[in-house]
């Protein structure tokens, strides 16, 4: 076999470990070239990741400082939309540059089902609710007792 013509040549070929692989190249998800042309500014090639990082950091801001009465529940649902956003973008936009992490319809998925749920949790936060959902004070309810 070929191991045995390289051991009588004198040169040994290590073998291939199964144990420890070393990746040479990482596929980039489908969509994650750049947004902009390779010319334009590193924020400008950028775009969408930078656009749902701003929406969600003026909701963290808004939450952290409490300008106003219900500041809890506008930051947490600018954080929900700035995800949502990201679906959408994620979904129309061809090349989205880092805000494309696995396959397109994976990030779909994770941003719309996080997105969705903080802008929900926001809308049932108490006191004061502003979405009241009927069977969930019976399933807290059921869970706590």
């Amino acid at each position: 076999g070929p191991d045995a013509a390289a051991a009588e040549d004198g040169a040994s070929a290590p073998a291939p470990s199964r144990r420890f692989s070393l990746t040479r190249d990482t596929a980039r998800p489908e969509g994650g070239g750049r947004a902009a042309a390779g010319d334009a500014s590193a924020p400008a090639r950028q775009w969408p990741l930078l656009t749902v990082l701003c929406v969600a950091g003026a909701g963290l801001l808004i939450v952290a400082v409490e300008p106003f009465a219900e500041a809890f529940r506008i930051g947490a649902m600018l954080i929900g939309a700035a995800l949502l956003a990201g679906g959408v973008l994620r979904w129309v936009v061809p090349s989205v540059g880092m805000l494309a992490v696995r396959s397109r319809f994976t990030d779909l998925v994770t941003y719309g089902v996080m997105g969705a749920l903080i802008v929900l949790l926001a809308l049932t936060a108490q006191p004061k609710p502003w979405l009241d959902v009927p069977f969930l004070q019976n399933v807290v309810h059921f869970t706590i007792r």
